[in-house]
């Protein structure tokens, strides 16, 4: 315990600094959090199918770089949300953000999965509200919607 206590009185700055920056993060993520929340469409939890954005861009360069940009923002979301579960912030809403942003195998599945947690839906459709727009549709496991 004595070892402990040392190691924190030595280590005051470092660990204000940590203090700082999972403030700061927390911080950041709410503010994309609620960016990325308000711009969702309604329905896009419910959507059986989504068409790639590629097919509508008309020069595939610079989208594919747009692509790789938001991809690793949207790990850098991740990363950033798990980091948030064991230190004061809302980490798994910022997952959530992280995983809107990132293209992979079983998206789509993972967010409907998460959406139907009712404190994950509950805080979405508030930050929606505050916005003054619908509320996202929710999948049930069955297939079918609510609102």
């Amino acid at each position: 315990m004595i070892a402990l206590t040392d190691w924190i009185q030595h280590n005051e700055q470092l660990l204000q600094q940590l203090g700082s920056l999972s403030l700061l993060l927390m911080a950041l993520a709410l503010v994309a959090l609620a960016l990325v929340v308000v711009t969702l469409p309604e329905d896009y939890f419910t959507r059986d199918h989504r068409a790639p954005a590629s097919l509508t861009h008309p020069h595939p360069l610079p989208w594919r770089g747009l692509a790789l940009l938001k991809n690793l923002l949207g790990i850098l979301f991740i990363l950033i949300g798990i980091t948030l579960l064991v230190l004061p912030g809302q980490g798994a809403l910022t997952i959530l953000v992280g995983l809107t942003m990132t293209n992979f195998p079983g998206k789509y599945r993972l967010e409907r999965r998460m959406m139907r947690q009712p404190g994950i839906n509950k805080i979405l459709n508030r930050i929606r509200k505050l916005a003054g727009k619908p509320p996202l549709e929710v999948p049930l496991p069955n297939g079918t919607t609510t609102q």
